[in-house]
């Protein structure tokens, strides 16, 4: 994944340096899908006009599995993704605050006034109509407003139509990649479902059966890792892109007893062990299933990559 100078990334609110005053926004931007997108271009586009500085302000680990600890959260996004994918809206400064139970219990009016107001400098903040922040999620839009003629700051209200949108889209990209649906993803998305990772030590069978593979270790353990199954994808190595075929499953076929990701790489024989690769999920080919034989098995890859290599063939040049 290149390196993208524009963007200024910070790990803690007391991080952030001293401007002359900024436009803001917070959440979860978990994914970037074309929701977010429309948000943080409209917070790109009024830091422009008002000559300030354009922040978007979220959290790690995701608020809810803080606080819902009985439910697991699945990440769209692990933060190297999401900051990678905030910077293409042009936002100057991507504030990733960690989160905790002693935050969540910092009062309403301790939020505006020690973070927003003296600590950000904020001179307009872009918020959904539903927001509520503050301990106990008690503050709404309406003592937001309140806040803002008080302290100097404009608010500008996010439609309850784009709120829905991107509620609607977060849950129709999560069920489109439990199934395996690359394509609707995609749509919601804006771009190819994306699984960054490192390369670690496998078993080496592929080698054995002369389709070696890389083995990815994801990101982060909240990753959304989509459906078992094959599936054409666009790798990114050092800055270079790279066709390939990739397999999560857990290997049937071998008796194997954990889940893997394993992508092959077409007329690629470097060695990549602890490579960091960022995978573009591009289409589903086939379910997972277990063979007879490694024969069948080595057939079925040969077949895997001629599907993969007709389907780079018919994308538009």
């Amino acid at each position: 994944m290149p390196i993208l100078l524009h963007l200024k990334t910070y790990s803690n609110i007391a991080d952030f340096p001293q401007t002359k005053g900024t436009v803001l926004t917070l959440g979860t931007f978990d994914g970037v899908h074309l929701g977010h997108t429309k948000i943080l271009n409209k917070i790109t586009e009024a830091a422009k006009i008002m000559g300030l500085e354009s922040v978007v302000l979220t959290f790690h680990p995701h608020p809810r599995s803080v606080l819902q600890t009985d439910t697991p959260m699945y990440l769209l996004s692990c933060i190297e993704e999401k900051s990678h994918l905030i910077q293409k809206s042009g936002i100057d400064h991507l504030v990733i605050h960690p989160f905790d139970k002693a935050f969540s219990q910092l009062t309403a009016e301790a939020f505006v006034t020690d973070i927003l107001v003296k600590k950000f400098n904020i001179k307009k903040i872009i918020i959904g109509y539903d927001h509520r922040f503050g301990k106990n999620r008690t503050a709404n839009i309406e003592d937001l407003t309140r806040f803002g003629l008080e302290f100097g700051f404009d608010v500008v209200q996010i439609t309850a139509e784009e709120v829905n949108a991107i509620t609607i889209s977060s849950t129709k990209i999560r069920k489109a990649l439990e199934a395996g649906d690359c394509g609707v993803a995609q749509d919601y998305l804006g771009h190819p479902y994306t699984l960054s990772g490192t390369v670690v030590k496998g078993q080496q069978l592929g080698r054995t059966l002369g389709f070696p593979t890389a083995n990815l270790q994801p990101c982060c353990e909240e990753k959304l890792i989509p459906k078992n199954g094959v599936y054409v994808v666009r790798v990114t190595w050092n800055n270079q892109s790279y066709s390939g075929v990739l397999n999560i499953g857990n290997r049937p076929t071998v008796s194997g007893t954990s889940r893997t990701i394993e992508v092959h790489l077409f007329d690629f024989s470097q060695e990549i062990y602890n490579a960091k690769l960022s995978l573009e999920f591009l289409t589903f080919l086939r379910e997972e299933q277990r063979f007879d034989s490694l024969d069948a098995l080595k057939n079925q890859i040969i077949k895997d990559k001629e599907q993969a290599m007709a389907y780079f063939q018919n994308l538009p040049k």
